[in-house]
């Protein structure tokens, strides 16, 4: 399996977002389908955008390891 890029997850958000407020629940024949919760859709979109904004500005920080003993 692929790792999508920030950009390409926050597509796929999107598009679930998009199916969600469509109707959160279908039917096929004898079998019902529920789509994912609203809420966790948008908390992702949220830290999707966060990280792809701070992506596109460069400014991915990397804490330090002051655990490692130096």
């Amino acid at each position: 399996m692929a790792v999508l890029t920030t950009l390409a997850q926050l597509e796929e958000v999107q598009t679930a977002i998009t199916a969600v407020m469509g109707g959160q629940s279908y039917r096929i024949g004898d079998i019902t389908f529920t789509r994912a919760s609203l809420d966790a859709l948008q908390k992702r979109e949220a830290a999707l955008l966060a990280r792809y904004r701070r992506e596109q500005r460069g400014s991915m920080r990397v804490r330090p390891n002051f655990s490692a003993g130096v």
